[in-house]
């Protein structure tokens, strides 16, 4: 090769000044995001993402599970169109998910729930604001350009949650998210180790931690306090998790609360935490818009089966008189066509735009939400379908259950066979 080809050949790359955006050239899925996320992290908020309760079996499952389905394209078809637009609650969504509650999340990055919100509204997609957030719902509805919910704890202090659900209201939540699945809160040993608080305990550890990620630190210590700030009287004090819920939550919470708030709510509602066919029966009857299939990401009641295989005896049991969503477990595009060609309307994620709001901020998490959009619909063309609800309608053709001893046919069609799974 002669010299002037090889220059030819020598094109080096401009080097990125901005520091986000060089970080973000470097992530392609929604792990490399995790990894950039982790670095700039203390350990306490890694162990508060990442965690889950007791051994962290379910954490485990809600991932493997989506691991032990093999997809079945059907090639041959023209995917050069692809809609990937579903309905939540009535109205219109660019993608088949939701961003869902998460807390704390400015301890995540400085930016926090405005962050997340102005990245969901742009990518026309609901964003769920959490009872625990550090933004209260008043700024977040001011910094919204999009469809906002509500997530509601049962406290023992009922007039706080009537103060929070008449604030939503008026604020133009369009949506109230019952978590029902806290009576008490998980063993978060995670949390407990790394002295997690908020705002943060400053402890010899904590101290030593906050200096080995010192851009991290002087977000925190330049920004607002962390606080829960949409919770009076919780503004100031340090508390973990577990303190919080065992201050504020009721272990009585009933259906009889379920039904007070349905009266008291006259908008769409949805009852998150439930994975059994009868409990969400018994939620319909309650006149319920829909459930979120959860096990709180394996935070709560450890080695609980994975909302994924619990999903097709819950379509089973209401059909389609009940929007079914599931969370806990999804990172990938292709996760999200597995849940949606077994039944669900839509699905949540939550750690994924958490990785991105570390990594870098409102970037970070529009970057998490192309990411899952890029991979919706590649796998989607690669499977044979150009719509959510052509991917529903054929989805027993399209996702085959790998577990020993399943027995749901699929890949049948009047020309074949199919598969026994």
């Amino acid at each position: 090769m002669r010299p002037r080809d090889v220059r030819a050949l020598i094109r080096p790359r401009r080097p990125i000044l901005d520091p986000v955006d060089r970080t973000l050239a470097h992530c392609h899925t929604i792990d490399d995001l995790r990894r950039a996320a982790r670095r700039r992290w203390p350990e306490g908020v890694r162990g508060y993402v990442d965690g889950g309760a007791d051994g962290e079996v379910t954490v485990e499952r809600n991932r493997t599970a989506y691991e032990r389905f093999s997809l079945l394209p059907h090639p041959l078809r023209d995917v050069t169109e692809v809609d990937t637009r579903a309905s939540f609650l009535g109205v219109e969504s660019a993608l088949p998910f939701a961003l869902a509650p998460t807390g704390y999340t400015r301890m995540m990055h400085n930016q926090g729930e405005p962050a997340v919100t102005r990245a969901a509204g742009a990518a026309g997609i609901p964003y769920t604001l959490s009872t625990v957030a550090t933004t209260n719902l008043e700024d977040v509805a001011r910094e919204s350009t999009g469809d906002l919910w509500f997530q509601l704890y049962v406290w023992r202090d009922r007039a706080l949650m009537r103060d929070l659900v008449a604030r939503a209201r008026d604020h133009g939540y369009r949506a109230l998210m019952l978590t029902v699945d806290t009576p008490v809160t998980g063993l978060r040993a995670r949390d407990l180790r790394a002295g997690f608080t908020v705002p943060p305990t400053l402890t010899p550890s904590t101290i030593l931690q906050m200096a080995a990620h010192p851009v991290w630190c002087a977000r925190m210590l330049t920004g607002a306090p962390i606080t829960f700030a949409n919770i009076p009287g919780f503004e100031q004090d340090p508390m973990g998790a577990m303190a919080m819920s065992a201050e504020l939550f009721d272990a009585s919470v009933s259906w009889d609360d379920l039904a007070q708030l349905r009266e008291l709510w006259s908008g769409p509602l949805v009852v998150k935490g439930l994975v059994r066919p009868d409990d969400v029966r018994q939620a319909a009857s309650l006149g319920v818009d829909g459930v979120v299939l959860s096990n709180h990401g394996g935070r709560q009641l450890d080695q609980t089966i994975p909302p994924i295989d619990a999903l097709p005896q819950v379509r089973d049991a209401v059909g389609d008189s009940l929007e079914v969503y599931v969370d806990s477990g999804i990172r990938r595009g292709t996760d999200l066509v597995i849940a949606l060609a077994r039944g669900a309307t839509g699905c949540l994620v939550g750690r994924p735009y958490l990785y991105g709001l570390g990594a870098g901020g409102e970037r970070g998490v529009t970057a998490a939400i192309t990411m899952l959009a890029d991979e919706l619909r590649r796998a989607m063309q690669l499977l044979g379908v150009t719509s959510i609800a052509q991917l529903r309608q054929e989805g027993e053709t399209l996702v085959r259950d790998t577990a020993p001893g399943s027995s749901r046919r699929v890949g049948a069609d009047a020309g074949g066979a199919g598969w026994a799974s």
